[in-house]
């Protein structure tokens, strides 16, 4: 047995002591184009009144693009934007339409049904006493070292 366990160290003293050596790693980049997209969407929606739209495009460092809506107030909203290495970003807002009134939601008439009571429900007492008085038992701690002394 002993025998053995000195197999075991000799071989895990002489694993441990061989050089590490990494293994190679090939690494290879494609080269990379530089970002080129156009888009664009709109939507129009009668139902719920949402409308607005989008467009944008990029070449290279360099965007261009408008987005509109028509905000709550009828307005008409309109935001051109650039952006590049030497301006950085750039927006012009501007404001189409006059704001309109939003209708006044009529006043509904409604009046809450009476409600008649028949019966009433018998009422129960109820008793109940605190404990008058209550006083925590008390305790001694202490404890003592060689060098320290504490008493509480």
């Amino acid at each position: 047995m002993a025998a053995k366990l000195f197999v075991v160290l000799a071989l895990a003293a002489v694993a441990s002591a061989l050089p590490v050596v990494p293994v190679a790693k090939y690494a290879y980049a494609e080269p990379e184009a530089p970002a080129h997209y156009e888009f664009q969407y709109s939507v129009h929606d009668e139902h719920s009144g949402d409308v607005k739209q989008q467009q944008e495009s990029r070449e290279g460092d360099v965007v261009h693009g408008s987005y509109s809506l028509v905000q709550p107030d009828g307005v008409h909203r309109i935001v051109e934007y650039s952006s590049d290495a030497h301006n950085g970003f750039n927006a012009n807002v501007r404001y189409e339409g006059q704001p309109i009134q939003a209708p006044v939601p009529a006043k509904i008439a409604y009046a809450a049904p009476v409600a008649k009571l028949v019966h009433a429900a018998p009422v129960a007492r109820v008793a109940y006493s605190a404990p008058i008085s209550y006083a925590a038992p008390l305790a001694h701690v202490s404890y003592s070292s060689p060098a320290i002394s504490y008493h509480h």
